[in-house]
């Protein structure tokens, strides 16, 4: 299997800016951008990234707002937050040199068995076989596999297998053949198979399989939320609070919420305890209500609705600060409110 992959990537593989270094640092930013991202919108932040912090004691230094804020827009913030935190280990516990071992990289906060075995091999060129999405997908449908990807017995056969056929002469490259060739070649819908150099010993293929491979135990659980934002703005001051729960967005910035089980008009809202917690006995004007589209997270449906108020004086909640209208776009915001503030923040 191996000569066949690396024989494919050598005239189809793409040409990425993480895969010219061996520079660990480099690779596992890389990796962790890229985990449920596209490769072209996840290029630009690695650009980006690596601009502004060149080593991982340029990451390890820095404030978590600024690396909240260069995230902003990829969404899974939890991966900007461990990021973060993994320099600062590798920074003070490993003297700023990325650690070498596989199990030592796999202690890192964020990091797990794929993206360890993607630094270790591209980096150093340790025999681990990565396995993402790609690799379940060639492997499924190569050897007509029907083992479950999301259950732990599926886990752990795909791995020994995956690990079997890893070229150990060039893992690194190896493993980039792979999933190159699920990404371009062996895709999820409409899979190049008449143009597929393992055509001839494809099981799947030959099964007539391919579109049900891989196979999935379980489905996603995805419930419904309502946001209702509280654009409160004073002269050329805004109220913004901080996330600082477990939950989504962690970290991130928005304005005053009131979160409800449903639909609610705001005559409802400005009844709230909250809403009068927020504005205090300070009159207040009712500037415009919107109705965000619909935003998609992987286990959440986000329904907002957004109601600019303007008062002559701003009562903060405890949690919230007033800030400069015009440095709105020094804080990191959801994705959601980015799109807001594009739209209508003039």
């Amino acid at each position: 299997m191996a000569p066949v992959l690396l024989e494919w990537y050598a005239r189809h593989g793409r040409d990425l800016p993480w895969r010219r270094t061996r520079d660990p640092y480099c690779i596992w930013l890389s990796e962790v951008i890229l985990q449920q991202t596209r490769v072209a919108q996840g290029t630009e932040y690695y650009l980006r990234f690596l601009a502004r912090f060149p080593d991982v004691g340029a990451l390890a230094a820095a404030e978590e707002d600024e690396v909240l804020k260069l995230w902003q827009g990829l969404g899974y913030y939890s991966r900007a937050r461990n990021l973060h935190a993994a320099a600062k280990i590798v920074a003070e516990r490993f003297d700023g040199h990325f650690p070498e071992r596989f199990a030592e990289v796999r202690a890192l906060p964020g990091v797990g068995d794929y993206t360890a075995a993607a630094i270790c091999s591209a980096a150093y060129d340790a025999p681990c076989a990565a396995v993402d999405g790609n690799v379940y997908r060639v492997l499924s449908r190569l050897f007509d596999l029907d083992t479950p990807i999301d259950t732990a017995a599926g886990r752990k056969a795909f791995a020994s297998l995956a690990q079997i056929q890893l070229d150990r002469a060039q893992p690194g490259r190896y493993n980039q053949a792979i999933m190159d060739f699920g990404a371009l070649q062996c895709t999820p819908k409409s899979p190049r198979c008449s143009e597929c150099p393992f055509a001839e010993r494809c099981l799947a293929l030959a099964a007539g399989t391919v579109a049900r491979r891989p196979v999935k135990q379980g489905k996603t659980h995805v419930s419904d939320r309502w946001f209702n934002y509280l654009h409160i703005v004073c002269g050329d001051r805004t109220l913004l609070c901080r996330r600082e729960t477990h939950d989504i967005w962690q970290g991130l910035y928005e304005f005053p919420m009131i979160e409800t089980d449903g639909p609610t008009d705001f005559a409802t809202l400005a009844a709230a305890p909250r809403f009068r917690m927020l504005t205090g006995d300070a009159p207040w004007h009712l500037v415009r209500s919107v109705d965000m589209p619909r935003h998609q997270l992987s286990h959440r449906t986000i329904h907002a609705a957004i109601h600019r108020i303007e008062t002559p004086r701003l009562t903060p909640a405890a949690e919230s600060l007033a800030v400069e209208t015009a440095a709105l776009g020094d804080h990191a915001v959801p994705r959601l409110l980015e799109r807001y503030l594009t739209k209508y923040q003039m």
